[in-house]
């Protein structure tokens, strides 16, 4: 591969377009098109196509663009570590995917213990749907995906769950909307509007069941995709929420809430997903240890 013409590529990618490319690289807009068509032709693959008057990237762009940015990053830290008489030390870095219902309080505690130390990893995080984190786990995009379902049957993806461990479900409310409570738990929750995950969640199957055994009728007020949102909303009393007991804690101090009571027969649980059967990547092998303490796995 010429490097030269996969830079050509990454600045026009980073910068929007062939003219502000050619600018920034100070050459000819002819002469970097004839570059990176060159490269489009070595690799088999178009990297770019048309959008209207501009340019967009394919999805083999997209992929080459991800593996351009390690490239390219390593290569500055290895200039900066020259000039300052530094031995250069590669990051590898660990890529982590999120699933959206998987609390960010969760995603963080479980982490952050894996970017300590002097040889932590440079860590590449992202949030999203479980069926697009599993294709770019199954592509190497990524390390890890955290969850809280194990690989769904209907995904065709060589991948192992590692069990995390669980944690039992809790009600809060702001101070405010309990007050306007008369009867004890669980049978205030009846008084009081709900927030709840969306209904393709794992949380929110056994939430509705809960309720049903407990003979509530739900006032439900919102329904969220985005635990971070739920929670904005019940800190500011429109609605009570459930969320993981193990974070009643960070719940009262950061967002002002109070516990309305505990679900001890309701549990979320957490996996870490991988492509490999036995974990070798010591980031991830740190976290699995971080969540036998969290979790209890």
């Amino acid at each position: 591969m010429n490097f030269k013409h996969l830079h050509y590529f990454w600045v026009t990618a980073k910068t929007g377009g062939i003219v502000r490319a050619g600018k920034q690289l100070h050459i000819t807009p002819q002469t970097l098109s004839g570059q990176i068509k060159l490269l489009e032709e070595q690799l088999g693959k178009p990297l770019f196509r048309k959008n209207g008057r501009g340019l967009e990237l394919t999805a083999s762009g997209q992929l080459a663009l991800r593996y351009a940015d390690d490239i390219f990053t390593l290569g500055a830290e290895l200039e900066a570590a020259l000039q300052h008489d530094q031995p250069a030390r590669p990051t590898a870095p660990l890529r982590i995917g999120v699933t959206d219902a998987v609390p960010k309080a969760i995603a963080y505690r479980l982490i952050e213990p894996a970017l300590q130390g002097d040889e932590s990893p440079r860590l590449v995080c992202e949030e999203g749907e479980m069926d697009d984190l599993l294709a770019d786990l199954a592509v190497h995009r990524l390390d890890l995906v955290i969850a809280d379902a194990p690989l769904p049957a209907h995904v065709n993806v060589r991948a192992f769950n590692h069990r995390l461990g669980r944690t039992t479900l809790s009600f809060f409310a702001a101070p405010q909307l309990r007050a306007r409570a008369v009867q004890s738990f669980p049978h205030c929750l009846a008084e009081l509007p709900l927030l709840l995950p969306a209904t393709s969640s794992a949380a929110r199957g056994q939430i509705d069941r809960w309720l049903g055994s407990q003979k509530i009728a739900a006032q439900i007020a919102g329904e969220f995709e985005d635990g971070a949102l739920m929670t904005a909303f019940g800190r500011e009393g429109r609605g009570a929420f459930a969320a993981p007991s193990v974070l009643q804690a960070d719940l009262e101090r950061e967002l002002g809430v109070r516990l309305l009571g505990h679900c001890d027969d309701m549990h979320q649980e957490f996996y870490a997903i991988s492509v490999e059967r036995r974990i070798t990547h010591p980031g991830v092998a740190q976290i699995t240890r971080i969540a036998r303490d969290l979790l209890g796995a």
